[in-house]
C-alpha cells in the first residue's frame, strides 16, 4: 500500500464511530422496547459484548495476513471463483446498507421539515456529496468522519434538557423480561450497530497495525454509549405507549427545546443528522466501489458513478414507509449473517489454511 494512501491506526476511531452511528439509532430504542421493556439495557450490553467478540475473531483473521483485505483473503482461501462471489455478497451488503440508510433519511426529511419533496431531489443532492466525498480518496473519506464527527456530536448536549424531566418509576420493576426476550432485543440491535464490519476492507491502508485494537474497541464501546443514552432516557421520558406510537423517538426528544428564536428545534437536529449520516453513507459507498475494482478491476469512478444512478432510480420508488421498512429489514437480516455469524465461521479456516501452508512448507525444507 503506497504510504500517501496510509492512515494512522487512531483515526480508526472515527471511521467506525462514523459508520455505526446513523440513521438506526433514531428509532432502535422503539424496536428494543417491543421485547425487553425497561431491561432494554441489558441487551444493548450484551450486544455490546458480542460485537467485542466478532472485533476480535476479525482481528484474528486479519492477523494472519500481513496485508490483506476480506475481498483478497477470500480469494485466497476459496480460490478465485468462490472467492470473488463471496466478495460479490460483500458488494452486494455494502450497497443494500447503504440503500436502506439513504431512504430512511430521506423519509426523516419528509416527515420533518418538506412533507412534498420528492425523493430524486433528496437523492441527487446527497448522491452529489457521497460523489464528491469518495472521488477524494481514503484520506478525503477519512478526514470527513474526523470533521463531521466534532461538527455533529454537540446535538446530543441537547438531550440534558429532556434528561431533567426522566421519571424513575419508568425503569421499575426491573428484570421482568425473560432471558429470551432480551436477547431478541440484542439481535433487533443488529442494524444499528453495524458498520464496524468496515474493519476488513480498510485493514490494509492502516501504516500502524500494531495499534488498532485500541482504538476500534473504543469506538465500538463510544457507539454503544451512545446507544446506551438515548435508549435509557427515550424509556424515562416517555411512557410506554408513547413509545410504541413513536417511529422515530430520539427526535422527538429534540421537540422539549424551547428557545425564543427557534420554534421547532427538530427541524435543525434532521438537518444536523446529515453530518451523521454522510460520513456513514461515504464510508459505505467506498467499501462498495473498492471491492469491485479489488475483484473485478473496475475503475473506482466507473462504480461511483453507475452505483449512484442505481441508488437514485432505486430511491424514487422507495417513496412509502412499508417499503422503506421491508428493505431495512432486508438489510438487517443480510447483516445478521455476513456481519455477526460469518467471521466465526471463516476463522478457523483461515487458521486451518495457514497451519497447513507451513506444514507443507517444512516438509519441503525438510
Amino acid at each position: 500500500m503506497k504510504k500517501n494512501l496510509q492512515i494512522r491506526a487512531f483515526y480508526l476511531f472515527f471511521v467506525l464511530s462514523s459508520i455505526q452511528l446513523g440513521v438506526g439509532i433514531m428509532g432502535f430504542p422503539r424496536i428494543v422496547y417491543q421485547e425487553a421493556l425497561q431491561d432494554s439495557w441489558i441487551s444493548i450490553l450484551i450486544a455490546f459484548l458480542y460485537i467485542v467478540a466478532v472485533i476480535i475473531v476479525m482481528l484474528a483473521i486479519l492477523k494472519q495476513y500481513k496485508n490483506a483485505d476480506i475481498y483478497g483473503i477470500q480469494v485466497d482461501i476459496f480460490g478465485k471463483w468462490l472467492g470473488k462471489i463471496l466478495g460479490s455478497v460483500y458488494i452486494l451488503y455494502f450497497g443494500l446498507t447503504l440503500f436502506s440508510v439513504l431512504i430512511t433519511y430521506m423519509e426523516v426529511i419528509r416527515v420533518f421539515i418538506f412533507p412534498t419533496i420528492s425523493n430524486f431531489s433528496l437523492g441527487v443532492l446527497l448522491l452529489s456529496l457521497l460523489i464528491y466525498s469518495v472521488k477524494g480518496g481514503i484520506r478525503v473519506i477519512v478526514g470527513v468522519c474526523v470533521l463531521f464527527f466534532f461538527t455533529s456530536h454537540w446535538i446530543f448536549f441537547l438531550l440534558i434538557q429532556p434528561a431533567l424531566y426522566i421519571d424513575i418509576t419508568h425503569f421499575q420493576p426491573m428484570f421482568v423480561s425473560s432471558f429470551t426476550e432480551i436477547l431478541k432485543g440484542a439481535q433487533l440491535s443488529a442494524y444499528t450497530f453495524m458498520g464496524f464490519e468496515i474493519l476488513l476492507v480498510i485493514y490494509p491502508f492502516i501504516s500502524n497495525k500494531q495499534k488498532l485494537k485500541l482504538p476500534s474497541f473504543l469506538a465500538v464501546g463510544w457507539t454503544t454509549f451512545l446507544v446506551f443514552l438515548v435508549t435509557m432516557l427515550v424509556i424515562g421520558y416517555y411512557s410506554y405507549y408513547q413509545i410504541l406510537r413513536r417511529e422515530w423517538a430520539v427526535l422527538g426528544l429534540f421537540k422539549t427545546q424551547n428557545l425564543t428564536f427557534i420554534e421547532r428545534f427538530d427541524y435543525i437536529v434532521v438537518a444536523e443528522w446529515m453530518m451523521v449520516v454522510i460520513p456513514n453513507m461515504i464510508l459505505l459507498m467506498w467499501a462498495m466501489t473498492y471491492g469491485m475494482k479489488r475483484l473485478y478491476n473496475v475503475q473506482q469512478k466507473t462504480t461511483l458513478y453507475i452505483g449512484s444512478g442505481i441508488l437514485l432510480f432505486g430511491s424514487i420508488f422507495a417513496d412509502e414507509h412499508f417499503r422503506v421498512q421491508k428493505i431495512i429489514d432486508l438489510s438487517a437480516q443480510f447483516g445478521l449473517w455476513i456481519v455477526y455469524v460469518y467471521p466465526f465461521l471463516l476463522l478457523p479456516i483461515v487458521l486451518f489454511k495457514k497451519r497447513w501452508h507451513r506444514k507443507k512448507g517444512s516438509n519441503k525444507h525438510a
